[in-house]
């Protein structure tokens, strides 16, 4: 191999080196006296509580029996069980002391207010395509819920990913901080379901497959696995038993029933609670993104096949009438 090729290949490892040593040292973010709720604007509030409901975060976030949003509540992984944590504004033991700057970054980043690397279990690999408005809207909305004392049991993970800063590692192959801007070509309500579905919506958490260090596999939406669940591919949801159409999708996620597919089950039982408080808009443009989404069905692949071989039969058929035409 060539010497200039080896100085590549050290220059490449040792920017990947500087890249993940500067996630692995995150500062600080100062703390500050617990806001009042009368803090914060009454409006933002309200648009914060439609952000949570996007995000399903009070499901996540809420122990079987526990409060809302205190935590505790166990996810297990294939590395182990990560316990959830506490969000209600308690100064000790949520997230009461955070600024505005700290809730911020650990949407964007995946770094705690006192530096330390957040686990993806925590989906900020989505959450940092919301916009800055909708983070400062959860933010109000959050810091204004009752302040609940639970501290969450320490994480049960195998013992080398007790070490976060083997995160910095994850966070250069999976993480590309800051929303994404809106497809020109597509209609508004396309790009409002995209941004819900890739960022607080977070869909492709469960319903992707995952490599052997939790990453997402490519192609997104392709099928998962979520405790014990199987979480269905959403992009072959024509080529179910019953084909899916848009609007039936739309209200299978406002109402978690449909006439035509059942009721949700399992873990999405919860996730069809939470959207049934957003307001339809949402819940038409998630289904408008999704069916955009789809592969061809079989049945229309096998009818466009079959209408093909037999136009080919027709005018085959025709040129032996016409030669024997000419042969008289």
């Amino acid at each position: 191999m060539k010497r200039t090729t080896w100085i590549w290949i050290a220059a490449a490892a040792a920017a990947a080196c500087a890249a993940a040593a500067a996630w692995v040292f995150q500062p600080a973010i100062a703390p500050i006296s617990p806001p009042s709720p009368n803090d914060f604007d009454p409006a933002s509030v309200a648009r914060g509580a439609r952000v949570v409901a996007q995000g399903d975060c009070m499901v996540c976030h809420t122990s079987a029996g526990g409060a809302p949003y205190a935590g505790g509540l166990p996810l297990r992984t294939p590395f182990g069980t990560i316990y959830t944590t506490n969000i209600t504004p308690d100064a000790q033991t949520g997230i009461g002391t955070w600024p505005l700057a700290a809730f911020t970054r650990a949407l964007r980043h995946g770094v705690s207010r006192d530096g330390h690397l957040l686990y993806p279990a925590f989906p900020y690999i989505h959450y940092t395509r919301m916009s800055s408005a909708d983070i400062d809207d959860a933010y109000a909305y959050l810091m204004t819920r009752t302040p609940v004392a639970a501290r969450a049991p320490d994480n049960d993970l195998l013992l080398p990913l007790r070490f976060r800063p083997l995160l910095a590692g994850w966070n250069l192959l999976y993480l590309r901080p800051g929303p994404r801007a809106d497809d020109p070509a597509q209609s508004a309500q396309w790009n409002r379901g995209r941004y819900l579905v890739d960022g607080a919506g977070h869909c492709a958490s469960c319903h992707s497959t995952l490599d052997p260090i939790g990453g997402e596999r490519s192609p997104a939406f392709s099928g998962g696995n979520i405790d014990g669940w199987d979480a269905p591919a959403l992009t072959d949801l024509l080529n179910a038993p019953k084909p899916w159409t848009r609007e039936q999708l739309a209200l299978y996620l406002r109402h978690g029933w449909s006439p035509e597919h059942g009721a949700a089950a399992g873990p999405m039982g919860p996730v069809t609670h939470s959207l049934a408080q957003v307001p339809q808009a949402d819940t038409d443009a998630i289904a408008t993104y999704i069916m955009s989404l789809q592969r061809p069905s079989a049945r229309s692949v096998a009818a466009g096949a079959a209408g093909h071989a037999a136009a080919n039969a027709t005018v085959g058929n025709a040129g032996s009438t016409h030669a024997g035409a000419g042969q008289a």
